[in-house]
């Protein structure tokens, strides 16, 4: 793509094709590092790196179309002096692709000792060092200016779980407030060099349906070219139920993220229900100790059942890693913590999650996806 039609690049989404008996779509997100054929996982590289795994594996193993960043995390370090030296995060760390980063949302939830929220930002000192430091709806758009991920999020409380009624309420409120002025930094903000940057809002209220519903109404009204949906990662069981309201409230013209989700199961039920985007540690953390996922099943390759088990990790799967090595030489591995073990089980399960979603799109547009969803499931839920 040449100079000039990347800086005028703008995101643009186009539906293949819905599913007859469900919600879920198949659609092409094209951005100024290339296209994403949704539903799409994915990968975390929460510093720029995708734990364990270089980006060569990323593409040519695990076939990985988008990678997700930071914000937080990224200005802490390397820090936006050294990612605007080299032009951005894409440079830095020699990625072509597309790249998503979160607004640092989540860390405004999940870091609530070392943090105070109010009107004009959160004010927290730093996980690493202890320093002060204020993140604004303002400035963080500006950090993701400068960082250059081609999908930016906005600037959001991620509410805790659990929160009472009024919490939820006050919190979502905020979030709505924080996005107007996102929204005016972003547009203030735009330049010929980073007009190819699209700005996600996030849908919030929690568990309660008549917030998500007033959420979900706010949002939609906006000129963003996506949206996501936040703060559903908790023990409830609601997951499903509010995905599936949120989604048949949101303009169906558009790409719909939902953040932090999840297992295959969760990712093949809200694919169901009309999700187009997913992100989640949980491939890669879960690989680095010792369980994987399988065409047949899940792995505890910790288990003795497999020291002597010389069989491929996972034949029918494809990919490099899952067909090269054995469960009895990644069981070795893994026991005696060996970083090669927490490499290979980190690139099966993200080749594993990449396949998942491809097969999914393939029976959308086949038309079989209600009907092979009904198949894996069990299989997907089965230990070994």
């Amino acid at each position: 793509m040449s100079d000039v039609l990347f800086l005028y690049f703008m995101l643009d989404f186009k539906l293949a094709c819905v599913d007859q008996k469900t919600q879920a779509r198949a659609g092409i997100l094209s951005t100024a590092h290339g296209n994403i054929h949704t539903p799409i996982f994915m990968p975390v590289g929460t510093l720029g790196s995708v734990k364990g795994i270089h980006q060569r594996a990323l593409v040519q193993d695990i076939q990985a179309e988008i990678i997700l960043g930071n914000t937080y995390h990224l200005y802490l370090r390397p820090g936006l002096e050294i990612l605007k030296k080299c032009q951005g995060l894409h440079h830095f760390m020699h990625w072509d692709h597309p790249i998503l980063t979160d607004s640092g949302g989540y860390q405004v939830c999940s870091l609530a000792a070392k943090r105070k929220i109010t009107e004009a930002g959160v004010t927290f000192y730093s996980h690493i060092d202890g320093s002060k430091h204020l993140f604004s709806p303002e400035n963080v758009i500006q950090m993701q200016r400068i960082i250059g991920a081609d999908i930016i999020m906005a600037f959001d409380e991620c509410t805790p779980y659990p929160a009472t009624y009024a919490y939820t309420k006050s919190s979502m409120e905020l979030t709505h407030r924080w996005l107007k002025r996102n929204l005016q930094a972003f547009e203030k903000s735009r330049q010929e060099n980073n007009a190819y940057q699209s700005l996600f809002p996030i849908i919030q209220g929690g568990i309660y349906k008549d917030l998500r519903k007033i959420s979900t109404d706010i949002i939609s009204t906006t000129e963003s070219k996506g949206h996501a949906i936040g703060g559903v990662c908790h023990p409830t069981g609601q997951l499903y139920e509010i995905t599936d309201l949120v989604c048949s409230l949101l303009p169906k013209d558009k790409p719909r993220y939902l953040m932090g989700v999840g297992t295959p199961v969760d990712l093949l039920e809200c694919i169901a229900l009309g999700v187009d985007m997913f992100d989640c540690v949980m491939p890669t953390r879960n690989g680095r100790n010792g369980m994987l996922f399988t065409t047949q099943g899940m792995i505890n390759i910790k288990n003795k059942q497999w020291k002597e088990d010389f069989s491929p990790i996972d034949e029918a799967l494809g990919g490099y890693v899952s067909t090269h090595y054995s469960k009895a030489y990644l069981h070795h591995l893994i026991k005696n913590k060996e970083i090669l073990g927490g490499q290979i089980a980190s690139m099966h399960n993200l080749t594993f999650y990449l396949w998942l979603v491809k097969q999914a799109r393939k029976k959308i547009i086949q038309g079989h996806f209600s009907a092979w969803k009904k198949t894996i499931l069990p299989t997907l839920q089965e230990k070994i």
